[in-house]
Formats: C-alpha cells, sequence, structure tokens
C-alpha cells in the first residue's frame, strides 16, 4: 500500500462533504423563497362554502346557524330550534295538541300546526301562513314572529341565502372602496392565501360583522355570503340599531303613584270575608290581596270568595285590591293545571272575568308545593296571563320563598325569568323557622331577610323597582322540653302581635334586644320547659322597611292583617315613605 496517497484521499472527503452542505444550504434556501413567494402571493382559486349544500341557509349575527328554511318571501318558513333561539321564552310547542304559543309584552298569539286559524289576545284571527312539519320537524311561518317581536328577515335572491335580524341588534354598514375600481376579492379567511368566496365590484354594500388583526374585515355581502376582505378595500358606514319594539306598543304602568312605596297587607278569608265595619283604619295601606280565589281542578277551574262589599270598602279608603289567586297547594292539581295551553287559557279566563266583575285592580299569583319539572310551565302560565292581564289594566304580581334547597317550595320557582313578567314580585321572607322546625328560632331575622334580599336581585337579576318585601306580622312562642334521651323536644304555636303583648304583660316579661336577630327577644321558664319568643313588633318592622329604602325596593307586602298591633301600620308608613 502506497501510504503517500492517503493524505489526498482524506482531502478529496473533506471536499465532498463541502459541497454537499452547500447543496443543502441551496436546497433550504430555495424552498423558503418557494414558501415565501406562496404565501405572499395571492390565492386565485375559488371556494364554494359549504352552507349552499341545500337552499335557503339561515345566518344569525354573523355565523350560519346549520340550519334551512323552508318556502319563499312571506311565506318563509324557519326551524323551531331557531325560533327557540331568537325568542327563548317566546314561544312553546305542545306536542301532544300540537300548539305553538307565541308570547311578548303585550300579546299572546296561539295556533295549531297545519292550520291557519289562530287567536291573538283571546280575538280570533287568520294567519297568513300556517306552521308544517317535514320529516317530524316542526316550522313556523316567519310572519307572525316579524309582527310580534320584530324579527327582520333578508333574503338574498341571488343565492337564496337567510339572514335574520334580531330587535337591538347593531348592523354595521359598509361600501366596497369606489378607490378600489376593479373591485376586491371576498376571502374564506383573513389573508391572501385564502381561496375567494366572491368578487365585490366597488360600491358594493357590505355588512362588517368583526375587525380582524392584520388588516383585515370580516364581512357579509349583499348576497348573503361570509368572508374576510383587506380594511384598505372597504369604507365604513353608519351604525343601524334593529327596532326593539313597535311604536304603538305602549309600556304598562303598574303603579302610577310614583315616588310612593307599595304597602300591601294580605287579608286572609279561609270562609266568609270580614266584617269590614271591624277592621278600623289602615293608615299608610294603599293595596290589599284578599285570599279569594283558588284553583280547585286539573282543568283549570277556579273558586272564587270574592265580596263587592269588600272591594267597595277598599276603594272608599283609596285602596286598591288584588286579588289573590292560589293553587290550594296541591301538587298534582297544579300540575294537570299548568301542563295545557287550554288548561291555562281556563285559569287565565276566569280570573280575567273575576276581576271585571269585582272590579279588581290586579291579581296576586300565590302558588306553593309545586312539583321542580313545573317551573317552565309556571314561567309559561305567567307569559299567557301578564298580557291579557295589562289588556285590562290589571297589575300581575306573584308571591315567593327565599330561596333554599326545597324542591316543592322553593326549586320551581324561575325567580329571573318570572320576574321578567310580572310587574310585581313579593318575597315571603318568613319563615326561617317554620312551625315544625327541630329547632327554636325567629321567624324572619333582620340578616337572614336582607341576605334573601340580596340573593334575589343579584342572582336572579330582578328589579329592585318590582320587589316587595314581605313581613311576618307574627312570630311562634317555642316550647323546648325533655324528651327523656337527654334531648330536647321543640313545639310551636303562632301568636299574633297583640297576643305576645300580652303574655309579656301577664308575666310581667322584660324582652331584651337581640343584635343576632335585629329583633326584641324573651324567654321564660314554665314547668319544665323554656319558652323562647323572637317578637315582632315596631322595632322589627321599622328595620325591614328600612331595607326598601336601602335597596330602594318596590315597597312592603304585610302577611297577614289582623296579626298586628295598631301601631305598626303608622311604623311602615312613616319609614316607608319617609314622613
Amino acid at each position: 500500500m502506497n501510504h503517500e496517497l492517503a493524505p489526498r484521499r482524506r482531502r478529496d472527503g473533506r471536499r465532498s462533504r463541502k459541497w454537499l452542505l452547500l447543496l443543502l444550504l441551496f436546497a433550504i434556501a430555495a424552498g423558503v423563497t418557494i414558501w415565501w413567494k406562496l404565501s405572499h402571493s395571492a390565492n386565485t382559486s375559488y371556494v364554494v362554502p359549504q352552507y349552499t349544500a341545500q337552499p335557503n341557509p339561515i345566518m344569525i349575527r354573523g355565523e350560519w346557524t346549520e340550519q334551512y328554511a323552508r318556502g319563499s318571501d312571506e311565506g318563509m318558513l324557519i326551524p323551531m330550534p331557531i325560533a327557540s333561539r331568537l325568542l327563548g321564552d317566546g314561544v312553546r310547542y305542545e306536542e301532544k295538541t300540537e300548539s305553538i304559543i307565541l308570547t311578548n309584552d303585550t300579546k299572546v298569539m296561539h295556533f295549531k300546526t297545519g292550520e291557519l286559524d289562530a287567536t291573538l289576545n283571546r280575538k280570533p284571527m287568520t294567519l297568513r301562513f300556517a306552521a308544517k312539519k317535514f320529516d317530524d320537524d316542526l316550522y313556523l311561518p316567519i310572519a307572525p314572529l316579524t309582527e310580534l317581536f320584530g324579527i327582520q328577515i333578508k333574503l338574498a335572491e341571488s343565492t337564496g341565502i337567510v339572514t335574520l335580524y334580531e330587535p337591538g341588534e347593531e348592523v354595521r354598514h359598509g361600501k366596497v372602496s369606489l378607490s378600489k375600481t376593479k373591485g376586491i376579492t371576498m376571502r374564506e379567511g383573513p389573508a391572501k392565501s385564502y381561496p375567494i368566496v366572491e368578487d365585490l365590484l366597488a360600491g358594493t354594500d357590505v355588512r362588517i360583522l368583526e375587525e380582524e388583526e392584520e388588516g383585515w374585515y370580516k364581512i357579509q355581502s349583499a348576497s348573503g355570503h361570509f368572508g374576510y376582505a383587506a380594511k384598505s378595500g372597504v369604507a365604513i358606514g353608519e351604525l343601524e340599531t334593529i327596532p326593539s319594539e313597535k311604536e304603538d306598543d305602549k309600556p304598562f304602568v303598574a303603579w302610577k303613584s310614583e315616588g310612593q312605596k307599595i304597602n300591601l297587607t294580605w287579608e286572609a278569608v279561609y270562609s266568609a270575608n270580614p266584617d269590614t265595619a271591624k277592621i278600623g283604619e289602615l293608615p299608610g295601606v294603599n293595596v290589599v290581596s284578599p285570599t279569594w280565589f283558588e284553583l280547585v281542578d286539573g282543568e283549570g277551574n277556579v273558586r272564587s270568595n270574592a265580596n263587592s262589599s269588600y272591594v267597595k270598602w277598599a276603594h272608599s279608603k283609596g285602596i286598591q285590591v288584588w286579588g289573590l289567586f292560589s293553587n290550594g297547594f296541591e301538587p298534582d292539581r297544579t300540575h294537570n293545571a299548568l301542563s295545557s295551553y287550554e288548561s291555562r287559557s281556563v285559569m287565565i279566563q276566569q280570573m280575567l272575568a273575576y276581576a271585571k266583575t269585582f272590579k279588581l285592580q290586579g291579581v296576586n299569583i300565590d302558588f306553593e308545593n309545586v312539583y321542580t319539572k313545573d317551573k317552565d310551565n309556571l314561567v309559561q302560565f305567567v307569559r299567557e296571563m301578564t298580557p291579557l292581564m295589562h289588556e285590562q289594566n290589571l297589575v300581575v304580581s306573584i308571591d315567593v320563598t327565599a330561596k333554599s334547597n326545597s324542591e316543592m317550595w322553593s326549586a320551581f320557582l324561575d325567580r329571573k325569568r318570572l320576574g321578567a313578567s310580572v310587574d310585581f314580585m313579593m318575597l315571603m321572607a318568613y319563615d326561617e323557622h317554620w312551625a315544625s322546625s327541630p329547632v327554636s328560632g325567629s321567624v324572619s331575622s333582620l340578616p337572614w331577610t336582607e341576605n334573601s334580599v340580596r340573593r334575589i336581585l343579584e342572582e336572579d337579576g330582578v328589579p329592585a323597582s318590582k320587589f316587595i318585601l314581605g313581613v311576618p306580622l307574627y312570630t311562634r312562642i317555642w316550647t323546648e322540653e325533655p324528651n327523656g334521651e337527654g334531648g330536647v323536644k321543640v313545639s310551636s304555636k303562632t301568636m299574633s302581635m297583640n297576643a305576645v303583648n300580652k303574655l309579656i304583660e301577664e308575666k310581667k316579661l322584660k324582652p331584651v334586644f337581640s343584635a343576632e336577630t335585629g329583633q326584641n327577644y324573651v324567654e321564660f321558664k314554665e314547668d319544665k320547659a323554656l319558652k323562647r319568643i323572637w317578637i315582632e313588633d315596631a322595632v322589627s318592622m321599622k328595620a325591614r322597611a328600612e331595607l326598601v329604602g336601602k335597596y330602594d325596593l318596590g315597597g312592603v307586602a304585610s302577611w297577614r292583617r289582623g296579626f298586628e298591633s295598631q301601631d305598626i301600620w303608622d311604623v311602615l308608613d312613616k319609614t316607608l315613605q319617609n314622613k
């Protein structure tokens, strides 16, 4: 072997490796150049949007809904899921009877699938187009949605694309800049590398949906297509707001005594009405709510204990009468009555008739002990009832309990949705410790009351002006006695204010103020039992009335007249009205 040749081969190997490295660097540079040119050059290909696979794709707020309309022009039909998305509680379908109910603040429309006959606020009318089913999917005519809710529809004739606009929606208009004499391209994404959806001529109207980064707008063209256009090619136009309500829909004014808080007291009528000659003066009370009306069966029939003499007496005192309508606290009866449009209508029509006959100014709904599954049914009942009551100039209010985990007494109440429909919501802020409570305690301590108020205002968004604080004119005397097993047996008895005062006087007791509950408290021994009373009096009533001022609530409602001591009315009146 010639050892003189070995170094030369090593030099040749190094030279080869250098050439390979140079070639690799050249290839990488060429690839980068090609990538840069491709990524920065305009894509000239066109794309067909997925939503054009079927006729009449529906667009809402700049997005394809993945749903399609049927028909054309005024006879356009939209799928039920789209109606629900737009209207929420404003649309209801009951499959058993194929009933469709549309409700807004002033109107209730009812019609059935495949039929043109309808009612609007109980009056017969004829629809121009009927609701229809296609492959078991329900489609509603757009016409009543436009008339009742102000939903606007734009049908692009060239493409069949349907764009729906909601009341209150803001629409930013624009135009393809006239300086772009050749027009612009609307692309699938915010870059020139995306394929073209549509060519837009100079001066063409567009709707600007969003402002994207790096100089692009998301737009909708006059043909209904969505895409992206360079900002330099679009001139911003005016901002249009879709009207929220029709000019002829004047809002109902529930309480015309501006600046005056509501001071309502419930009148318990279990059989005979009270002798009004024995009621005495009720200074400051401006509304009474007698418990006159009760649901008696699942068909919606209502029993009345209403009395014209009582109404005449109240009106002579300048007091409004809001008749209380109870469900009798019977859950099965209530479920059946709330479950269908027909039975709800029976209840509503009877209450309207009673209100007219007895010259009432309002109706107070008191449904308790209700199945949680009837939450939506109760909301629907109130939505159907309120517009018809307003038509007769009647106030609608509803009683609710403090929020708790109780299914039958609290969970069935959708306070947010109910508060959106009624004029007033009465919080029955009592029975913190109920009659059969296993422990003694206040019927309504001040901290518990305030927390109950605040939770509904904050969590459910009920307007403070609609919110009425219910206060107890009663208390309970609690008896705690040994049960023989080392524990305590607890029982209670309801007492009126005057009964408590009499007991305190007879036993020469000295109440003490409880800062923990915000009310006076007394206890005493009787045999082996401890008697305890958290007292409702002028002190506790004043504190609660001050909560009304603190949160600017609509007023108070007291349960019930006849339990109070006479001084309570002056205390409530002066504190509520800031006299």
